[in-house]
């Protein structure tokens, strides 16, 4: 499968297959996370594989309320979503979003050095760790979506990530940017479609204009 082809197949799966993912594909899906380039070259990312179902649970049981559909519905209700395809694909995320990942074939926690205060940038430098830490996420995905492995990420609340990296022992200067759940999807997996986008009504030749044929005249 070419790049191509594995980012148009790679897609959102909350709805997993019991199978386990092995080893050396976890191993070769994180050596690609780290052909992503890195803001200081330095690649400072760690990645903890949970394969033990226990730990996995206890780590899941601290830091995620699980909800049902109901629930699910009311925050979203909260939220005052009203596009039909956006509120499903909300609901169907938290009402899922303790089993994805507790029920899929691999969870990944992705770890990067951040030297500054992560949700206290001074300016949009200060992010350049956490932009890179999301390349090197995307080119897993992606690798994963070649070999029919699927997946989600999931961003804590600040509460769950200081719990997560206490639980976990994650050195103090590293942060968590997300969860990691991969793995096999169900025949009946729910695939909800993100919206359609044709990239000749984003792209803006020079300068920021409306997409629409512009009515003024070349400068005389």
């Amino acid at each position: 499968m070419d790049v191509y082809e594995a980012m148009a197949k790679r897609e959102t799966i909350r709805d997993f297959n019991p199978a386990e993912i092995g080893a050396e594909v976890v191993r070769r899906l994180i050596e690609e996370g780290f052909a992503a380039p890195s803001h200081n070259h330095l690649r400072e990312w760690h990645f903890i594989v949970l394969q033990d179902e226990s730990k996995r649970r206890g780590l899941l049981e601290q830091t995620i309320k699980s909800r049902n559909e109901e629930e699910a519905t009311r925050i979203v209700d909260a939220w005052g979503l009203t596009e039909e395809r956006q509120r499903q694909m909300y609901i169907d995320a938290i009402s899922k979003q303790f089993s994805a990942l507790m029920e899929g074939g691999c969870l990944i926690i992705p770890c990067f050095r951040q030297r500054t205060a992560l949700l206290q940038p001074e300016t949009l430098s200060s992010l350049n760790a956490f932009a890179s830490m999301w390349c090197c996420i995307e080119n897993i995905l992606v690798a994963a979506a070649s070999e029919g492995i699927f997946g989600v990420t999931r961003i804590p609340m600040e509460e769950e990530r200081e719990a997560m990296k206490h639980f976990l022992g994650v050195p103090e200067g590293y942060e968590i940017p997300c969860t990691i759940a991969l793995g096999y999807p169900k025949p009946t997996a729910e695939r909800t479609a993100q919206k359609g986008i044709h990239a000749d009504e984003r792209i803006h030749a020079n300068v920021w204009r409306d997409s629409r044929p512009s009515s003024i005249g070349p400068a005389s």
